[in-house]
C-alpha cells in the first residue's frame, strides 16, 4: 500500500485548467482515468487526509504510485480523450458497463452490390445500417419474415448466392417470392438496392407511406377486377401492420429518442436504455457495473452517455436523449452529443406527460435489472470467496489466491509442441490476459523441460518488467529478457503505455497441468529467478490430485470442494486454450505448399495456378513456357517456381482405406501435399501469442 504523499506532485506543478489525469500503479499499469475542468482543484481532492475520502477512492491514491496530466484546450476535448483512454486501458477503479448480454441488431449491409438483410452482433461496420437492438434473435427473423412478402430483400450468405448464381437457380425464398432473386437476375442491382432502401426506411420508421401506397394499389386492383392482386396486397398491409404492432406506440408525437434510467445502491448501478424512433420502443439494452469509484448519479449518466454514443454519429445519435440526472457540468456534454450527431441534441430531464411515464416504466426495468443482478451474483460471489479461501488453506497460503495463472503443454506426438498460460482473477477468467507459446527450447516431446521453458520466459518478463521500473535490479543480459509476447495482431507488446495487456506483475499462484515432475520443473525455474513469493501447485489428471513442491504425498481435496471445483475449472481451461492453439499450428502446416516459398506469389496467382493445372500434381509436371501461360505469370517467377516444385518431395499418395485403392489428387486441390490457406486456420480470438 502506497503513501499518496509518496507521489505528491510540488504545489504549483499542477496547471490550473482543462485537462485530463491518469493515476498508474507501481507496475505502470493505469488504474484512474478522470478529466476536470481545472487540473489544479481536482487533484488536490485526491491528496487531502486519507480519513476524509470515500473508502473506494482511498483505496484508489493507495494503490497508485504516480500520477500524471495533460492539458486541453476545453472541456468537450477532455471528455474525448478521457473515454478514448478509459477505453484503451480499462483502468480498473473507472466505471465500466458491462452489457449484460450481447444485444442482436437487425442489420442491411447497404455496402454490398446486393444488400443483404441479417442478424448482426458486436462492432457495428462502416456503411451498414443497424435497427435494434433486440431483445432477442428469433424476434428479428420474425420481423424479417413478415416484410419480406413486400420488400423481398436478399437474405442469403455470400456462399449461397454465388452458388445460386453458378447454378442458375435461386433459393427456396427466391421461388415462393419472399426474395427477388438477384443472384439469377430477376432484378438489376439497381432495383434490388432501392428495394434495400425501402426497407430500411420502413424499419427506421416511415411507415405510412408505405401503406398509403399498397392501399391506394389494392383499390386499383379491385376497381378493375383484378381480384388476385387486390388479394396479395391486402396480405402485404396485413403483415406490415402485424410487424408494426410488435412495437407499440408510446408517444404520440413520432418522437425520436433515447430514454436512459438509472437504479443504484452503494456498491453497484444498472442502467436501462429504451431506444424509441418514430414514437415505437425500437430496442432496449441494459447495462450493469460496480461503483469502484464515488461517483454521482450523473457521473453515472455521463459514462452510460460516453459508452452509448462514444463511436456513434449522424442519426445513431438522436435528437433528444432523456435522462434522470444530468452530467455536471452539463454544456460539455451537450456540445459533444451535438458533435457526434452534426447537429442539436437536446439532453433534459422529462417533467411531464407521456415521456415522463415512460421514463418510469424504463425506471422500473433498471430496478428490476439491478436486483436480479444482486441475485445472482451474491451466490457466485459467496462461491467464489468460498473456493479461493479452501484453496488458501489446502495450500498453507498467506492469503487467498487472487490471481491464478494456469499452464499446459500440449503437442501431437511431440510435434507442433505450444503451451498455455490462462489468467483467473477473482475466480473469473480474464481472457484478455491469456497468452500462448511456442517451445523454442528443444526439439521432440519433453513435457517437464516445456514447462520449465515456459515458466521462465514467463517471469524473466516479469523481471524485466521490474527492473524497468526501478523495483527490480538483476544482472540478466537483455537477451535473455527480450522474449516475444505478441497481441493477436503480431504486434509486439514492449512500449511502456500503461495497457493491462503487459504482464508487469505476479499472481499468487502457479498451478500446472501434471503431477510432481511438472510441479518440480516450475519450482525449480522460479527458484533460478530468484523468486520467492509465489506458490507452485499441479493438479494431476488421474485423481485429481494436488501435488505442491517438495511434497512426498499429493493434497487431496474432497469431491464436493468448490476449492477442488476451481482448480479444475482453471486446468481444464488451460487445456482447452492450449489443446486450440496446437491445432491451429497442425491445420496452418498441414494447408502449407511448395508455393509459399516462393517470394512475392500471392494467394490471387496461387489460386490462378491451379485453376489454369488443376492440381499441384500437374503443376509439377509443367514446363515453364506452360506455366508462362499463366495471366499474371512471368518467366522469371516461372522459373522459380519450377525450381521450389522440384525441390519440395512429393507427398505418399492418398490411399482409400476401405479397397486399398490409390486414389489420384482431385481436379483444383492440391492434395495432401497442400493447399495454399485461403480459407485460414480457425480463428483464436483471445490470447497473445509468445
Amino acid at each position: 500500500m502506497a503513501d499518496p504523499s509518496s507521489y505528491r506532485p510540488v504545489p504549483g506543478q499542477i496547471p490550473d485548467s482543462p485537462g485530463v489525469y491518469r493515476f498508474r500503479d507501481e507496475h505502470r499499469r493505469v488504474i484512474y482515468v478522470g478529466k476536470a475542468k481545472s487540473l489544479r482543484q481536482r487533484l488536490a481532492n485526491y491528496f487531502q487526509d486519507l480519513a476524509n475520502l470515500h473508502p473506494r477512492t482511498r483505496t484508489m491514491v493507495t494503490t497508485a504510485a504516480s500520477v500524471e496530466w495533460t492539458v486541453v484546450s476545453t472541456e468537450v476535448e477532455a471528455l474525448q480523450l478521457e473515454y478514448s483512454w478509459i477505453k484503451e486501458y480499462d483502468p480498473r477503479f473507472n466505471v465500466k458497463y458491462r452489457d449484460d448480454k450481447s444485444y442482436p441488431y437487425l442489420a442491411v449491409t447497404m455496402n454490398e452490390e446486393f444488400p443483404r438483410v441479417q442478424v448482426m452482433r458486436g462492432h457495428k461496420k462502416k456503411g451498414v445500417r443497424y435497427f435494434g437492438p433486440y431483445g432477442h434473435a428469433w424476434a428479428i427473423r420474425d420481423t424479417v419474415d413478415l416484410l419480406l412478402r413486400v420488400f423481398p430483400v436478399r437474405t442469403c450468405s455470400a456462399g449461397v448466392f454465388k452458388n445460386a448464381a453458378r447454378t442458375g437457380r435461386p433459393c427456396l425464398l427466391g421461388y415462393i417470392g419472399k426474395c427477388s432473386a438477384p443472384c439469377v437476375g430477376r432484378v438489376s442491382a439497381d432495383e434490388h438496392r432501392e428495394l434495400a432502401e425501402e426497407f430500411s426506411d420502413f424499419m427506421a420508421g416511415r411507415t405510412g407511406t408505405y401503406l398509403r401506397r399498397l392501399e391506394k394499389q389494392m383499390t386499383e386492383a379491385a376497381e378493375e377486377m383484378e381480384y388476385e392482386r387486390a388479394a396479395r396486397l391486402r396480405d402485404d398491409i396485413e403483415a406490415l401492420k402485424k410487424a408494426m404492432e410488435k412495437n407499440a406506440v408510446v408517444l404520440a408525437d413520432a418522437t425520436d429518442a433515447d430514454l436512459i434510467a438509472v437504479a443504484e445502491d452503494e456498491l453497484e448501478a444498472a442502467v436501462q436504455i429504451f431506444h424509441v424512433r418514430g414514437g415505437r420502443v425500437r430496442g432496449q439494452r441494459g447495462w450493469v457495473t460496480d461503483k469502484v469509484e464515488e461517483i454521482t448519479t450523473g457521473a453515472l449518466v455521463e459514462h452510460a452517455l460516453q459508452q452509448l454514443y462514444g463511436e456513434e454519429t449522424g442519426d445513431s445519435v438522436p435528437k433528444e436523449v432523456l435522462v434522470p440526472a444530468l452530467p455536471d457540468p452539463l454544456e460539455p456534454v451537450q456540445d459533444w452529443l451535438t458533435g457526434r450527431r452534426g447537429s442539436n441534441v437536446s439532453l433534459r430531464i422529462p417533467q411531464r406527460g407521456d415521456k415522463k411515464a415512460l421514463m418510469e416504466t424504463v425506471a422500473r426495468n433498471a430496478q428490476q435489472a439491478l436486483v436480479l443482478h444482486k441475485t445472482k451474483r451474491a451466490s457466485d460471489l459467496t462461491t467464489r470467496s468460498r473456493a479461493l479461501e479452501e484453496i488458501a488453506e489446502a495450500l498453507d497460503l498467506d492469503s487467498a489466491p487472487l490471481r491464478i495463472e494456469c499452464y499446459d503443454i500440449s503437442h501431437l506426438q511431440g510435434d507442433d509442441v505450444v503451451a498455455s498460460m490462462v489468467v483467473f482473477e477473482d475466480g473469473l477468467q480474464r481472457k484478455s490476459e491469456y497468452r500462448r507459446f511456442q517451445i523454442k527450447g528443444f526439439e521432440g516431446q519433453d513435457d517437464v523441460r516445456s514447462m520449465h521453458e515456459v515458466i521462465t520466459r514467463r517471469f524473466k518478463r516479469y523481471l524485466a518488467e521490474k527492473e524497468k521500473t526501478g523495483e527490480w535490479v538483476d544482472e540478466a543480459s537483455q537477451e535473455d529478457v527480450q522474449d516475444d509476447f505478441r497481441d493477436a495482431a503480431g504486434n509486439t507488446l514492449t512500449e511502456d503505455n500503461g495497457r493491462p495487456k503487459k504482464f508487469a506483475y505476479p499472481p499468487q499462484l502457479v498451478v500446472v497441468d501434471g503431477g510432481r515432475p511438472q510441479v518440480t520443473a516450475a519450482k525449480k525455474a522460479l527458484d533460478e529467478l530468484g523468486i520467492d513469493d509465489v506458490a507452485v501447485c499441479g493438479l494431476a489428471k488421474r485423481l485429481e490430485e494436488v501435488w505442491l513442491p517438495d511434497e512426498e504425498d499429493p493434497v487431496v481435496l474432497p469431491r464436493t470442494s468448490e476449492g477442488l471445483y476451481l482448480l479444475q475449472r482453471v486446468r481444464d481451461e488451460a487445456h482447452r486454450f492450449a489443446i486450440t492453439y496446437q491445432r491451429t499450428k497442425r491445420t496452418k502446416r498441414f494447408r502449407s505448399s511448395p508455393l509459399d516459398d516462393v517470394p512475392g506469389l500471392g494467394d490471387t496467382r496461387k489460386q490462378a495456378l491451379l485453376k489454369h493445372f488443376g492440381s499441384l500434381k500437374k503443376l509439377r509436371s509443367a514446363t515453364i513456357d506452360q506455366i508462362c501461360e499463366v495471366p499474371g505469370i512471368g518467366r522469371k517467377t516461372a522459373e522459380t517456381i519450377a525450381v521450389a516444385l522440384a525441390q519440395a518431395a512429393p507427398a505418399a499418395p492418398a490411399v482409400n482405406t476401405a479397397t486399398g485403392e490409390i486414389m489420384e489428387e482431385e481436379p483444383g486441390t492440391m492434395g495432401s501435399t497442400g493447399e495454399p490457406a485461403t480459407a485460414g486456420a480457425p480463428d483464436e480470438r483471445r490470447g497473445q501469442e509468445t
